[in-house]
């Protein structure tokens, strides 16, 4: 698939799995959200490309390794797959927010990666976030800024969306964007 207008890029705590502000450390921790397996399988049905852009900074801080951070998205994998669908790729930045990276969101660097591994602009793909810097991350490259009101949703709607991200849609949870988007 060529298409940015066919691609779904994720944020994974809050998005796809149930959020921690103590981080998931690991495969245990890591909890599906109700319904965000399908709502992935759903949309890969529907010809939508799916990838993952997430923080992780719990790697740079030393909470865990990327061993254990690759078992948590075996996890995931696995999770999706159970559920007839699949992440076309996993990008995260494992970096402390004091490593000043250009991959840890709001930063594009990993939309970057997300755009060199796919061969094509991810200007217009789809990107859903439950947290500001999410979504100002998907303004950064043009893509189309979605807030789910799971994982952190809720207290970023509380503090108020920024006038650029003011009138962007909101979904209960990613299983409400994927039918919302595949009806």
């Amino acid at each position: 698939m060529t298409d940015a207008n066919r691609l779904v890029i994720l944020d994974r705590d809050g998005v796809i799995n149930e959020d921690s502000d103590d981080y998931i450390k690991s495969p245990a921790e890591w909890i599906a959200i109700t319904g965000s397996a399908d709502a992935i399988a759903r949309l890969n049905q529907a010809g939508y490309t799916v990838v993952v852009a997430t923080n992780q900074s719990g790697v740079g801080r030393g909470y865990y390794d990327l061993a254990t951070l690759d078992a948590i998205h075996t996890k995931m994998h696995h999770t999706v797959e159970s559920a007839g669908g699949h992440i076309d790729g996993v990008f995260f930045c494992p970096h402390a927010p004091e490593d000043d990276c250009d991959c840890r969101k709001p930063r594009p660097g990993l939309l970057d990666q997300i755009r060199d591994y796919l061969g094509y602009p991810v200007t217009g793909a789809w990107l859903v976030g439950d947290s500001l810097r999410d979504l100002e991350c998907g303004l950064a490259r043009d893509c189309r800024p979605v807030l789910v009101r799971s994982g952190k949703g809720e207290r970023t709607l509380a503090r108020g969306l920024p006038t650029p991200l003011a009138d962007i849609p909101v979904f209960d949870n990613l299983a409400a964007f994927a039918h919302h988007l595949t009806s």
